[in-house]
């Protein structure tokens, strides 16, 4: 079914107060966007809302919670809102980057490869891809310590396959936090509902969706536990 709506409603009264609250009186682009990172990162916590992809910005902020795509829709609705070009850059990631958060029976179930984004801003004009808002700083320390002690490049939400990850506002200088993982590029559009409309996006079957409320559920509980580490 095609997505008739922006999922970054950027124009959403919500979206507008946040991003006004976030960034009044800093008058560059550079300042306004590390504010709504940090808003992005840790107080929208990385977890697993009650659907999947389709959900709008102004529902994540409601939910508190988002993972990969959703906070991307998020990152790209803040930045709108407080002028600052964006757009969302798609592909698919190597799947085991979810070791150790979703359960271990759904991954024979599940291809080696799925969706996955991440947000580019335009500074200066320069467009510059961030991902290191995915992962809240609270659970990122606990999970990086995991993925060491593992001798795993890739899991627990963070790929250091191809070099060390940071949490940090950074556009790769410090390190992605999942990009070490990403294996197919689907390239960038103006929202996320572009992505969904085109015949690059993987969408899940019936089984699939009946199913994710309940790993949604046990992935929620091994972040929590994982965070409390």
């Amino acid at each position: 079914m095609a997505i008739t709506h922006l999922l970054a409603d950027h124009d959403h009264p919500l979206v507008q107060s946040t991003a006004h609250n976030l960034t009044d009186g800093r008058p560059h682009h550079q300042e306004k966007l590390e504010k709504i990172f940090h808003y992005v990162r840790d107080e929208i916590e990385f977890g697993f809302p009650p659907k999947w992809d389709a959900v709008k910005a102004s529902e994540t902020i409601q939910y508190g919670r988002g993972y990969c795509t959703t906070k991307a829709t998020l990152m790209l609705a803040l930045a709108k809102a407080a002028g600052i070009p964006a757009r969302i850059h798609t592909g698919l990631i190597e799947v085991k980057i979810m070791r150790g958060v979703f359960p271990n029976f759904v991954f024979p179930m599940m291809p080696e490869l799925g969706g996955h984004s991440w947000t580019e801003v335009k500074l200066n004009g320069e467009w510059k891809s961030i991902d290191s808002y995915i992962n809240d700083l609270g659970f990122y320390n606990k999970a990086l310590k995991k993925l060491h002690d593992s001798g795993m490049q890739t899991a627990f939400s963070i790929s250091e396959a191809n070099g060390p990850s940071s949490p940090e506002f950074n556009f790769g200088e410090k390190g992605y936090v999942h990009m070490g993982a990403v294996a197919v590029d689907h390239g960038v559009w103006d929202d996320y509902s572009d992505y969904m409309n085109s015949d690059k996006y993987i969408a899940m079957d019936k089984m699939q969706q009946m199913s994710f409320p309940l790993i949604a559920k046990f992935a929620n509980r091994n972040l929590k536990k994982i965070r409390q580490s």
